[in-house]
């Protein structure tokens, strides 16, 4: 049995995920962003999940909610599943939180990403990124930050299992009732590398779809704007990997 925290599992992909692990019999951590979006969970928490709240546009929840997570005890492994598609929010949820997650919790051994197909029509640019979500941001580069992010981890903590995954353009509230690919899919992948031991399953620094290994963007293993993007987050933040 693994401690996993799926965040962003009030519906979709997370919420697939965390059911699934939990049927596995994992000792499961869901997420929530707000009280109201937390009732829908009331079905997981009542068969053994466990709750956090936390808005990931705000700073200080998602460093509240890492506190609160290390002091329950250590975590196996963390799906970095929440996400938004477009608005303000993109930067603080789809990096920042993720980052400031992956820099203040103890111990997880193995760490997912969600990443997109759509990180490959991100730019490796970061002058003018507004971090803080004053504008709107870019669903593309914020992918493709993540999926950097994920692969610069892999590099310099080799004994953390660290992987981007694209989950594939699924019909959830975000991918939307028209979207082509498998629901089912969508999020099998993320539960296999934060849960099994199979061989593929403990490699790192992958870029995944549908428990394929991909190439991604050709910046992801860049070192050097691997360093220039961990040194930006870092001074954004005031928090070191």
């Amino acid at each position: 049995m693994s401690r996993i925290l799926v965040t962003g599992s009030a519906d979709g992909l997370g919420r697939a995920a965390a059911d699934s692990l939990l049927s596995a019999g994992n000792d499961v951590v869901v997420h929530a962003r707000n009280r109201e979006r937390a009732a829908g969970l009331d079905a997981l928490v009542d068969r053994g999940a466990h709750l956090v709240v936390g808005d990931f546009t705000e700073r200080d929840d998602v460093r509240r909610l890492a506190a609160e997570l290390n002091e329950t005890g250590p975590l196996d492994a963390v799906i970095h599943n929440a996400g938004v598609w477009s608005g303000p929010a993109v930067m603080p949820v789809n990096i920042i939180a993720p980052y400031l997650l992956t820099a203040l919790l103890r111990g997880p051994g193995r760490l997912v990403y969600l990443s997109s197909g759509s990180h490959f029509g991100g730019s490796p640019s970061l002058g003018g990124v507004d971090w803080r979500g004053r504008s709107a941001g870019s669903y593309s580069d914020s992918k493709l930050f993540v999926t950097t992010l994920a692969a610069a981890v892999a590099r310099l903590r080799p004994e953390v299992l660290s992987n981007a995954v694209d989950p594939g353009w699924v019909p959830t509230k975000m991918g939307g009732p028209g979207a082509p690919d498998d629901l089912e899919l969508g999020h099998r992948t993320q539960e296999w590398l934060a849960s099994s031991d199979e061989p593929q399953a403990l490699t790192t620094g992958g870029y995944w779809y549908h428990r394929e290994r991909l190439e991604p963007h050709r910046a992801v293993h860049d070192e050097a704007f691997q360093d220039r993007l961990l040194k930006a987050l870092a001074e954004e933040t005031g928090t070191t990997l």
